[in-house]
Parts: C-alpha cells; structure tokens; sequence
C-alpha cells in the first residue's frame, strides 16, 4: 500500500524541479545513481565502486528497506553504517543483472522501479542465495544529494 501511495504523491508532485537547484535533471541524476548502485552489486564490485554510489547519498542519508531495516530517521553517521554494511557483502555476488525500467522524477524526489536477479554467497555463512524481485525507491532529495532512500521490494 506504501508503493502505491508514494507512485501516486510522486505523480502528482510538479515534474520540474528537484533537490533545490533549477537545472537539476531528475532523470539524468537517477540513472546515473541507479547505475552506480548496479555497479557495487556486480560481483566485480570495489571499494571505489562504493565510494561512487556513496557520492549521490548525503552525509547524514537516511535508509529505510522495509521488512529488513524499518527506520527511516536521518542519522549523522548514516553514510558510514551504509560504507560498512556494503563492504560487508562486497563481492558476494556471483551473478547480478539489473534493469531500470521507470523514473518519476517529482519535486525534492525521484521515484525509480528496477528489477533484479541476483545469486551469490552469504559472507558469513557462506550460503548459495538466489533471487529475483522488483523494488521501488523513493528517493528523497536535498541540496543535490539523496537524503532518505525509502526502498521496497516483494
């Protein structure tokens, strides 16, 4: 029911600017974020692959994936918790394939819907895991920068 109502906010909210600036491009800005988020899970991934993605994200980012991480409160150290917890699981991809397949960009947000499947090993207990799923994120803007990402997935 959260997707629902975050799609229909996000399109009903002005389509022209975003984050603060005037020459802000929503769209050119989460292809380039979903991109650099594809390219930490790939099972080639780096540490300069996170440190990428983590440049679109602010310092203090808020992230929400509900059912695994409820809370959505900005944090001052929330850059860092996300640096650590993705080079946990850095390289623990054997296969990763991603498709974006809709942008709405809306004022201070940008809503994208991917898809994915994923296979790999769990860093500690060295489980086989594969998925496939559909996710939309609301992303949440300020000052050029993701402040909240609110993510949902099946």
């Amino acid at each position: 029911m959260k997707i629902v109502i975050s799609l229909i906010l996000a399109f009903l909210l002005p389509l022209t600017a975003a984050a603060n600036e005037e020459n802000f491009d929503a769209r050119s800005f989460a292809q380039n974020y979903f991109d650099a988020w594809s390219a930490t899970q790939s099972p080639n991934a780096s540490i300069e692959d996170i440190e990428h993605y983590l440049g679109f994200l602010a310092e203090d980012v808020g992230h929400q994936h509900l059912p695994y991480d409820p809370e959505s409160d900005r944090d001052p150290e929330g850059k860092n918790k996300m640096r650590e917890g993705m080079t946990y699981y850095l390289g623990a991809h054997i296969e990763y394939e991603s498709r974006l397949t809709d942008i709405v960009p809306g004022f201070d947000v940008v809503v994208i819907k991917y898809d994915t499947h994923a296979k790999g090993k769990h860093p500690e207990t060295g489980e086989v895991i594969e998925l496939s799923y559909d996710t939309v994120e609301v992303l949440e803007l300020e000052n050029g920068k993701v402040s909240v990402i609110r993510k949902y997935s099946e």
